[in-house]
């Protein structure tokens, strides 16, 4: 028997806010299924591949079927996911014939190796042999594959945000997850891959900023860059989706940048939830475009909210470099920056 004073230290509750599964001992449990389905989905619509033969592209996900949760216990991560997908695809030749297929991934789950995923790409019925099936078939594969192998990585640290807690002095025990999982690890691959976010489960400190710039156009063809999806596409020189309407969702920059337009003003004024994929789970910015009329030009600002202070100088950065700057030298608005 433990002396007076004394006693199992996972049995103590030390004196922390909110005095819950001090550490981490107890089994938590948290439901991964909603937040995946819209990842994966968002991770999978507007995927693109190209070559001599033609271009092709996910325009739908029609089928996420399953289910995925993780499980706290003694501080370690346990992982626990299993999917049943269906897309179709578009492609279209070189010399204009469009084609139509689909996509079907029925075994994505934790206990199978990322390299082992079946993933099979077919034509829809009656249509007429091409070689963009091939290329959906060898290209078109490897970026679903990547896209899924990128689903699981943000599950392990996007959705896993708290699940570990501060103990009295506000630190983890373990300030790195420890991510079991029944299947082996895979290295995960994306154009610009982002460091983890901080494992803290306490309120984010955030911060606000604005910039102004000025495009040598209208504020009519300016607004319409940020909200039709093949300027969009051709200014990020990557795959995006963008539904512009308010409630809206869009997804830029292989799937790094993502949020839902909350005010759409034409001409004036657009009002986004928008977020790195590196932060903290379901933590979004509030981000306001203004454009006003100045004669010959359209200044633009920029106004930025609920930007985690430690993301201020990359938020920053991002805005000037892949918003701004890749405007002005895409469609040549180009002037000095304010």
């Amino acid at each position: 028997m433990a002396k007076w004073g004394e006693g199992d230290p996972r049995w103590i509750v030390e004196e922390r806010a909110d005095a819950t599964n001090v550490n981490n001992w107890h089994w938590t449990e948290r439901d991964a299924t909603n937040w995946s389905s819209e990842k994966l989905k968002e991770l999978l619509m507007g995927l693109q591949v190209e070559s001599e033969e033609g271009k092709c592209e996910i325009t739908e996900v029609s089928k996420v079927e399953g289910e995925a949760s993780i499980n706290n216990r003694k501080g370690k991560l346990i992982f626990f996911y299993e999917w049943n997908l269906k897309a179709a695809w578009k492609g279209t030749s070189k010399s204009g014939i469009k084609y139509k297929g689909n996509i079907e991934v029925p075994n994505l789950s934790d206990e199978n190796d990322m390299d082992d995923l079946d993933i099979s790409v077919s034509l829809c019925k009656d249509e007429p042999e091409t070689e963009l099936l091939s290329l959906m078939r060898s290209e078109g594969v490897k970026k679903i594959r990547t896209a899924l192998a990128s689903y699981v990585d943000f599950l392990k640290t996007e959705f896993t945000q708290g699940m570990i807690l501060p103990t009295a002095n506000g630190v983890t025990k373990q300030q790195k997850a420890q991510a079991t999982t029944k299947s082996n690890k895979t290295q995960i691959g994306s154009c610009s891959p982002a460091p983890p976010p901080p494992n803290t489960g306490v309120k984010i400190p955030t911060c606000k900023f604005s910039l102004k710039d000025t495009f040598l156009t209208s504020p009519e063809d300016l607004y319409r860059v940020f909200l039709n999806q093949e300027m969009v596409q051709a200014f990020t020189r990557s795959s995006a989706v963008v539904e512009a309407e308010k409630g809206g969702k869009f997804r830029l920059l292989d799937g790094n940048v993502n949020g839902e337009f909350h005010e759409l003003v034409p001409e004036q004024k657009i009002v986004m939830k928008w977020r790195f994929n590196s932060w903290p789970c379901e933590h979004y910015a509030m981000v306001t475009l203004t454009f006003t009329d100045k004669g010959n030009e359209t200044e633009l600002k920029i106004e930025c909210r609920a930007v985690p202070e430690s993301e201020e100088e990359r938020t920053r950065d991002g805005w000037q470099r892949y918003y701004c700057h890749a405007i002005k030298q895409t469609f040549g608005y180009g002037a000095r920056l304010c």
